[in-house]
This record gives structure tokens, sequence and C-alpha cells, in this order.
């Protein structure tokens, strides 16, 4: 198997410019790998090129899964874990916006919940 291309220069321009915009100044991201079951037929993980940055206590992995292939998800703990609800995106913009914009509204509701409350059981986003 053809190991998956890294991030273009132009895909790490892009990545900045949204996290500039979404929180309002340079975030610090991290080139690093994720090992991804491709299909859900696969017995064998395969090594991804990807992103990591941390933001407002939340942190986020955005992979590279082929040529112009994505997946996202971002996390404040093991058991909070979230995807986009879309398993796989043909474009990087619409997949970094995408998870920053249900990043948000997750974060916005969990600020809203009430101090201590579980909200396992309750529907991710």
């Amino acid at each position: 198997m053809t190991p998956i291309p890294a991030f273009t220069e132009a895909d790490l321009a892009l990545m900045h410019e949204a996290l500039r915009e979404r929180f309002g100044h340079a975030v610090e991201m991290d080139e690093v790998e994720t090992e991804i079951r491709l299909n859900p037929a696969d017995r064998d993980l395969t090594i991804c090129p990807a992103l990591y940055w941390e933001e407002c206590g939340c942190r986020f992995v955005l992979s590279k899964t082929g040529v112009n292939q994505f997946r996202s998800m971002f996390f404040w703990s093991v058991r909070d874990r979230f995807s986009t609800g879309q398993e796989e995106y043909d474009n990087l913009g619409d997949c970094v916006v995408t998870l920053l914009k249900m990043q948000e509204e997750a974060d916005a509701a969990r600020k809203a919940m009430p101090e201590g409350f579980d909200p396992r059981g309750v529907e991710s986003v």
C-alpha cells in the first residue's frame, strides 16, 4: 500500500487560518501520526499523517486518510469524545470548518450544563 501523503504547505496554511479565525489568535499545531482502520472490515491499522492541537481545554485531531480524504474528532477527556457525524471529508476546508463549528456548539452546551451534571447517557453531538 502506498503511504498516505503528508499535509502540504497549502493544507497547513489553510489550517492555521481557520484556527486563527475560530480562536482569535495563532494556535500551535503538531504534526503527528494516527493509526486508523480505514475500512470497518480492515483488520490492520493504517498509519496516517495527522494534526493535533489543544485550545480552551479541548483537544483536536484531524487525520489525512488519503489524497484529499480527512477525518476529525475533538475531545475533552477519554469519555467526552466527539466527531462531526460524517465519517470522511474530501475537502480539508469543509472538514476543519465543520469540526470547529461542532466543537463550538458542544462547548456552549457543556458550559450551559449544571455544575456536577454527568452527561453519560446523553446523546453526543
